[in-house]
């Protein structure tokens, strides 16, 4: 069951709708279900439906005009709440409905049971499946009721509610999602023929931004570069930025102004001075470096699940909010047919980003600076290099997914999981030509007979699955172009293996092929290294040796002082 409340001016034009058809002729037999004494008229069930209507307008504002009469200030005084129960819920009665309205007005404070001078109130039901309360928020005692963190305490007596009446449990979630577009805002989308409503269109602007800028300043010079879109700052004195705001250009009230959205009101994790604490903890790439950020960045991404493991909370909440980020920014590189797909994964994952926990973006360096040289180098032509970045990403999402249940994270862990979907498809199509090219290089039989011996020698576990996986031929030839630039095949991919468990990947064939195929571009260690490695290689296994075995001379349970002579 979900509550929304608002407060507005007027008793009589919320009575008005209340008993009227709705806007879209959803209103069917309103009619009173509670009142503050029991005894409020009911416009519903009384032949004069207008007087009646009347009669509980003056009824309700009685304490707020006797308020106004001593020059109280009385301006937001009605505090609409609707209570909805879920579809697969039964259908409650009425005297149910109203046992639920006593406990939310008295769970916010609007009218607590045993108060004579609580606020009045009276709840109407619209149809089988939810109801409305309508109260004046002057006490008896003509004090004003604050009602603070009013939709938080209903919120908390609904999931009582819940279990009392033992209907759906809501997945609730820790306020830390994005603000949900108004009914008005849904509507005039509809109107102008838009898909979605301007605050939620402004958001992904906003949060492309944030995923391609590099510097604060950047990130004002795209928003104000993007089409369509109007950008406002606010500076300090000092000339540095303060805060911003963002508006469509198409996007107009009445009287023809554009309608502004602060960061804030976008999401929690979009005001100024959230996106400068970003911005300003990404490394700035050094001008000589070589390396390939397509696999630096997949490099960092494979690495997130260990870190979701490691128990840094802070740490871990950063890194979320990365793989956020590079989301958002594989959107703009990908290829266009598969940028459907890539949003509404971006878009969907943008809810498990955030929680309560104070992210430490100093922990992401890597993945973002990573990203952001991604989005000003040309996109590679053979997509290898975007396949192995959205494998890396998909098991992201799903430790995502994991790591937020584990801390009792509802919404942001059914995000992830909802985010995984669309994203898996991406990466299937996005793979498919790379593996194909890697698949028609087949090694001879011979060549594959040793791959598989040394699969099954490496991997035991997950042997049968890989060599019988469609991309097993293409991670043949991942391995013998491995050794044809010097590398190890047994050793890189026990390396590949290490990287990550291979427990949480749909095909543990795909995951290494990228790996392996990443790996192997590295230089291949000179013979020298290659010798040391097989020293370390041979002392490891000495020591776990001994360390199992026990002594041919003594026995195991030898005092350790006689060992010693």
């Amino acid at each position: 069951m979900i509550a929304n409340i608002t407060s507005g001016r007027s008793t009589r034009h919320l009575i008005t709708y209340l008993y009227g058809p709705g806007r879209a002729n959803e209103h069917t037999d309103p009619h009173l279900v509670a009142s503050w004494d029991g005894f409020a008229p009911d416009p519903g069930r009384d032949p004069d439906v207008r007087a009646a209507k009347q009669q509980l307008v003056q009824a309700l504002d009685l304490r707020v005009n006797q308020a106004r009469q001593q020059g109280r200030d009385t301006k937001q005084h009605v505090w609409h709440c609707s209570l909805r129960a879920a579809p697969e819920d039964r259908t409650l009665s009425d005297e149910e409905w109203a046992d639920i309205a006593r406990r939310v007005v008295h769970a916010t404070g609007i009218a607590p049971e045993g108060d004579p001078d609580g606020c009045r109130w009276v709840a109407v039901r619209h149809a089988d499946d939810h109801i409305h309360i309508a109260a004046t928020t002057v006490r008896g005692d003509l004090r004003n009721e604050k009602h603070w963190n009013d939709f938080l305490t209903a919120d908390r007596e609904l999931e009582a509610v819940e279990k009392d009446y033992n209907l759906h449990r809501i997945e609730r979630g820790d306020r830390t999602a994005a603000k949900r577009p108004t009914r008005a805002e849904q509507e005039k989308a509809r109107r102008t023929g838009r898909q979605q409503t301007a605050r939620e269109q402004l958001r992904t602007t906003v949060r492309t931004a944030v995923a391609a800028a590099s510097s604060p300043e950047e990130f004002v010079s795209l928003l104000e570069a993007a089409e369509d879109v109007l950008v406002e700052v606010q500076h300090f004195p000092s000339g540095d930025i303060r805060s911003y705001k963002v508006a469509l250009a198409s996007d107009t009230n009445a009287a023809g102004e554009p309608v502004w959205f602060s960061g804030s009101k976008l999401a929690p994790d979009l005001s100024y001075p959230k996106i400068h604490q970003r911005l300003t903890a990404i490394d700035k790439p050094a001008p000589h470096r070589q390396a390939n950020p397509w696999h630096q960045a997949t490099a960092a991404a494979e690495r997130i699940p260990h870190r979701l493991d490691q128990g840094d909370n802070a740490a871990s909440q950063a890194h979320l909010a990365a793989l956020g980020e590079t989301l958002d920014a594989l959107t703009l590189v990908a290829p266009r047919d598969l940028r459907p797909g890539l949003h509404q994964s971006a878009i969907t994952f943008e809810r498990a980003t955030r929680s309560r926990i104070r992210p430490d973006h100093d922990k992401t360096r890597a993945l973002r600076s990573a990203v952001r040289t991604i989005l000003r180098q040309p996109a590679p032509k053979d997509g290898a290099a975007l396949a192995m970045l959205l494998d890396a990403a998909l098991l992201a999402v799903i430790a995502a997914a994991r790591w937020h249940e584990q801390r009792h994270h509802q919404q942001q862990a059914i995000a992830a999981r909802q985010a995984a979907a669309p994203l898996r498809d991406v990466y299937e199509q996005a793979a498919a030509t790379p593996l194909a090219a890697l698949a028609e290089r087949n090694p001879p039989h011979a060549t594959a007979a040793r791959r598989s011996d040394l699969v099954r020698q490496t991997l035991p576990q997950h042997a049968d699955q890989i060599i019988n996986s469609p991309a097993w031929d293409a991670l043949t030839t991942a391995l013998t172009d491995a050794q044809t630039a010097g590398h190890d095949p047994g050793r890189l991919l026990q390396q590949a293996a290490d990287q990550r468990t291979l427990d949480d990947a749909h095909s543990p064939a795909k995951v290494l092929v990228w790996r392996v195929h990443r790996m192997s571009q590295r230089p291949a260690p000179s013979p020298r290294a290659r010798a040391a490695q097989a020293r370390s290689t041979a002392a490891t296994r000495r020591v776990t040796r001994s360390e199992t075995t026990p002594s041919a001379t003594l026995p195991a349970t030898e005092p350790a002082h006689r060992r010693r002579r």
